[in-house]
């Protein structure tokens, strides 16, 4: 026996490997390493009865692992097998411990070798013509499965079921068999393809075959969903995964059963049966493993009638025929009708089919067009039409055609006079008579109209008056993001999956001399030239394929790879900056800064988040927070629709939640199972909690998890996915879920969920709260569920009540337009923490970069001779609120560790807009038809203004900082963040843009005076890289 060992990097004189008895401690083998740095043993096969220590060890360094040697596993032959105490695995043809296999021994003598001329053994294969049928099931498994082949009497059947969601294959006992057949069940699974054989003693497995787990079946469409009550109308079903489904069950609106049939195919066909006792709405439900899922509903209408027909014979050798029938909703279809004439002739019926040529409707008749050809033994010449029968078959139904009515011309005159009477005098009568009930009831209507508008104004009214502060005492730590997080979230907003990269490796400074990498060592040389730096952006920017987005990206990939050398960084935008000022894009100054159109832009951004990242964290962090805090609560405070997300309490129009009816408050007390053991027992398990009767099961879960978590100031132990709900009530606990079989199906055929209030839960009620297990289709809402936001005419009934006597509740958008500013007043006094916070110098001091970037603003609109204040004051907030704190403002996710909804997006945004408005130097014309986000913070604006103007007057008017102090404020903010990112990723990324355009940048280079050194560097740096790049290769 050999035992090898190669490993590279250790030291030869130091190394050994050495193997050790477990059990004796005895040394078997110990070898140094060869020239060739490996190492090997050689023992003997009766070392390794036992278990054995395989060290490697290098110095201080020591690897070691413990292998165990199967004897059996070296013996070749049955005899030496069975000798050795082991047993001969003929299935196999290899030896194995008795431990391994449930085998029993083998008769040597029965294992025959080809070698000495005798034949060799050959299991035969078990039903080799299998069939198995289903071969599609859902992910519910399949209770009966039926399998059918040769050889079903054989003794201890088993089915093996390979897939990829489980390691082993799934092995399933045979149920019920007899001399044809047997079957077995199948157990639930997710979706995949599996491979499924059958197996017994004494055989092999059977030729495998494909088993299709797929997902529930779905009804899409059912057509014509409408019958006559005869019946015997063909309908189709169409769908996803129908064949899978057990049985198709037709009931009645009791839930009594009518019929039901099997879906072979998709799409699925039936005909309908007759209705029973007046039957109008029959539901379709799929089967499948006793679970019910609704497909739709098929309505029932009368059957249809035929009123006449007329008969056309002079059109040799066609006759033409049209049936004239009342209207209805069945939509036939020409396939759908059968027509045929019965006639006498001599003394003989005779038969003749006619083919539909189409359907046509007008406003009082549905007529149908038939055509038809004389037959060879049909004799025009004795046709008579009076004798001539037509018939009509449609499914169950079949019905005589009745002949034209007789012409009686005098009686119609008779009865004319009267009949023009009645016809004159009913519509004058009818008229006046509806012209009152019009009346009477338009003006109960304005009656109500009335008393809702009065309602709602005064609701509204109180609610601005009583309203008090909402801001919430207490929040815990707040969850700030580290340095990292929040830069990589600011240089990259949307697109934070392929910025984790810069935060791998980063232990390693580019600063240390000993960097590894030589070509990322020159290229940070080459970066750290300025003169060249500057002139590779402004070539770079004159490219045409240079994007926007690339301009933003290089400025990040620039800002980390000078992460550590901030002082530098800031003279490089110092440069772009007056270059920026230079351009003759910029005659209008006042629109510098304003877009994200260079790289300096970006640039200005990302120096902004660095260096303001202490005081956003120390100083605006905590009124930000409580501000978001605050928007949560008071938006849950009302309605809120699950679905839209919109809800009656927000800052926002374009999220305002309007169709809510009347709601209540309902007090809860909720008991908390113990999930754990070893759970602290000061846990508080029983907690009141406040819900709304509106509310969604999930929107209940939610309040009570926060409930928890106020109270006991930890997480409850249990994600909202595995947590279940259930009610007390008289001993017996009923569970509540979001969809069960009591749940509203809407006249759209939408699903709205339950509510607390659908389930009836009174003030006090007792809710326990369990695990519950996983549910495998999840509790995903889609366009088929509705909440609060329902059709018109159902949210018409909704609100019908005893005291508006049926009738619809008035409601308009513009009658909530008061919870905007209620929820304005809820939140005011923490907007105007936040905003004072970011505009007031603590201690008279400003931020260090935002005095100096302030001061390097007023010095250059000085040496340009800009006299207007108005530019240095567009400056300044296009460079500080516009592309730091806005930005701030609308994502909390940039700075804790929080998930933004889409509402507090929306709520943030009318907050920020305030924000800039406060900074602009123009008047609000505002009008009636001015926006709501405008017009809600319009009386505030002035103020914030002359507290904008105040600040930046106060900045100005602080001492003027040294270059020394600059310079100090910049190198500490570096220190503190050394080896936070990646650098080198970032110089390769800036590498990929300079090797894309690298002829443009070398022909600028030459052209450019004092930059040769520059132009070596450069060539230096390609080489190396492509040395590197040869190096992958190989």
């Amino acid at each position: 026996m050999t035992a090898v060992v190669n490993f590279s990097g250790l030291s030869k004189r130091t190394s050994t490997c050495k193997v050790i008895n477990t059990k004796t401690n005895k040394i078997i083998c110990e070898e140094g390493f060869s020239d060739l740095m490996n190492c090997s043993c050689h023992f003997k096969k009766a070392d390794l009865t036992d278990k054995v220590q395989v060290s490697l060890i290098s110095g201080s360094w020591n690897w070691s692992e413990i292998l165990e040697f199967d004897d059996c596993s070296f013996n070749k032959m049955c005899e030496e097998c069975h000798n050795a105490g082991c047993i001969w695995y003929a299935r196999e043809n290899k030896c194995a411990a008795s431990t391994v296999t449930c085998k029993k021994k083998l008769d040597c003598g029965t294992v025959l070798n080809a070698s000495n001329g005798k034949g060799t053994m050959q299991r035969p294969k078990f039903m080799l013509n299998a069939s198995i049928e289903p071969m599609w099931i859902s992910i519910l498994g399949k209770s009966e499965v039926i399998v059918t082949g040769d050889n079903p009497t054989v003794s201890n059947i088993l089915v093996e079921i390979t897939g990829t969601s489980s390691c082993k294959p799934d092995v399933i006992p045979v149920r019920n068999r007899n001399g044809t057949h047997m079957k077995f069940c199948l157990p639930p699974s997710r979706k995949e393809v599996k491979n499924i054989c059958v197996k017994a003693d004494g055989f092999e497995c059977s030729p495998p075959g494909l088993l299709y787990y797929v997902s529930l079946p779905i009804c899409s469409k059912i057509f014509p969903d409408i019958s006559w009550m005869s019946g015997g109308r063909n309908i189709t079903i169409s769908g996803r995964n129908l064949n899978i489904a057990d049985i198709v069950i037709v009931s009645n609106e009791q839930g009594v059963h009518l019929s039901n049939f099997t879906c072979r195919s998709d799409p699925c066909n039936f005909t309908t049966i007759k209705s029973e006792k007046g039957t109008k709405i029959v539901n379709i439900d799929l089967e499948i493993e006793r679970k019910r899922i609704a497909c739709g509903k098929l309505r029932y209408g009368p059957d249809p009638k035929f009123i006449r027909f007329e008969l056309t014979t002079d059109m040799e050798p066609d006759l033409e025929l049209k049936i004239y029938g009342e209207n209805d909703n069945f939509k036939i279809l020409r396939s759908e009708i059968e027509v045929y004439l019965s006639h006498m002739t001599d003394e003989k019926l005779r038969n003749l089919t006619f083919t539909v040529q189409n359907i046509t409707k007008t406003e009082t008749f549905s007529i149908i067009h038939c055509r038809a050809k004389w037959e060879n033994n049909f004799p025009t010449s004795k046709f008579d039409k009076s004798s001539v029968k037509i018939y009509v078959k449609m499914g169950n139904l079949d019905l005589e055609v009745p002949s034209k009515l007789p012409s009686y011309p005098l009686l119609y005159l008779l009865l004319f006079i009267p009949i023009a009477i009645l016809v004159f005098s009913v519509p004058i009568y009818m008229t006046r008579r509806k012209s009152k009930q019009l009346n009477r009831k338009l003006s109960e209507h304005l009656e109500l109209l009335e008393f809702e508008l009065r309602k709602e104004i005064r609701e509204g009214f109180v609610e601005l008056q009583m309203e008090k502060l909402d801001v919430v005492d207490s929040f815990g730590t707040i969850p700030f993001l580290d340095y990292k997080h929040f830069v990589l979230r600011t240089f990259f907003p949307k697109s934070e999956d392929s910025s984790s990269a810069f935060t791998e490796d980063t232990n390693e400074s580019l600063s240390n001399p000993g960097h590894k990498d030589e070509s990322i060592t020159a290229l940070n040389a080459l970066i750290c030239n300025e003169k060249f730096l500057i002139t590779l952006i402004h070539t770079l920017e004159k490219q045409k394929t240079f994007s926007a987005k690339d301009r933003c990206l290089f400025a990040s990939y620039l800002a980390i790879a000078l992460q550590t050398n901030l002082v530098y960084l800031t003279h490089i935008l110092e440069v772009l900056t007056k270059d920026l000022m230079e351009q003759s894009s910029n005659i209008q100054p006042k629109l510098m800064l304003r877009r994200t159109e260079s790289v300096v832009e970006k640039l200005l951004t990302n120096w902004m988040s660095v260096c303001l990242s202490g005081f956003l964290r120390e100083t605006v962090g905590e009124p930000f927070y409580l501000l978001v805090t605050t928007l949560n609560q008071r938006i849950i405070k009302g309605p809120v629709d699950v679905i839209t997300c919109k809800a009656l309490y927000t800052l926002n129009e374009d999220w305002l939640l309007w169709q809510v009816s009347e709601f209540n408050t309902v007090a809860l007390n909720v008991v908390f199972e113990k999930i754990l053991e070893n759970e602290v027992e000061e846990i508080t398990r029983n907690i009141q909690v406040n819900v709304l009767d509106c509310d969604t099961i999930g929107q209940a879960k939610e309040k009570i998890l926060q409930a928890f978590l106020n109270k006991n100031g930890s997480l409850y132990g249990l994600q909202l996915s595995e947590m279940g709900l259930a009610l007390q009530s008289n001993a017996q606990a009923k569970e509540l879920l979001d969809i069960d079989s009591s749940s509203v199906i809407l006249e759209d055929r939408t699903t709205k969920l339950n509510t607390i209030g659908h389930y009836e839960i009174a003030d006090g009620a007792t809710i326990e709260v369990f695990k519950k297990e996983t549910d495998l289709l999840g509790e995903e809402y889609s366009a088929n569920h509705r909440h609060l936001i329902l059709p018109d005419s159902e949210a018409a009934k909704d609100i019908q009540g005893v005291k508006h006597k049926g009738k619809q509740k008035f409601k308009v958008k513009e009658m909530y337009l008061t919870k905007l500013l209620s929820t304005k007043v809820a939140v005011h006094s923490v907007v105007e923490k936040l905003f004072r916070s970011i505009w007031t110098l603590p201690n008279n001091k400003a931020p260090v970069v935002v005095k100096y970037f302030f001061d390097f603003l007023d010095a250059q609109a000085e040496n340009k001779k800009i006299t207007d204040p108005d530019v240095v004051h567009i400056w300044k907030t296009n460079s500080l609120p516009l592309r730091f704190w806005v930005n701030i403002l609308k994502n909390p996710q940039f700075v804790f560790d929080i998930k933004k909804t889409p509402h507090i997006d929306g709520c943030l945004s009318v907050i920020a807009q305030a924000f800039m408005d406060s900074f602009s130097l123009s008047e609000q014309l505002l009008g009636k038809e001015a926006p709501t986000n405008k017009l809600l913070y319009a009386k505030d604006i002035p103020q914030y203004k002359e507290e904008v103007k105040a600040f930046y007057k106060a900045i100005k008017d602080l001492p003027s900082l040294s270059t020394s102090e600059l310079e100090e404020f910049l190198t500490q903010e570096s220190k503190k963040h050394e080896n936070e990112f990646n650098e080198a990723m970032a110089l390769t990324k800036i590498y990929q843009y300079m090797a894309r355009y690298y002829d443009e940048i070398r022909n600028k280079l030459e052209k450019e005076r004092g930059l040769e050194e520059a132009q070596k560097q450069l060539l230096r740096v390609r080489y190396l890289a492509d040395e590197k790049k040869k190096c992958k290769w190989n």
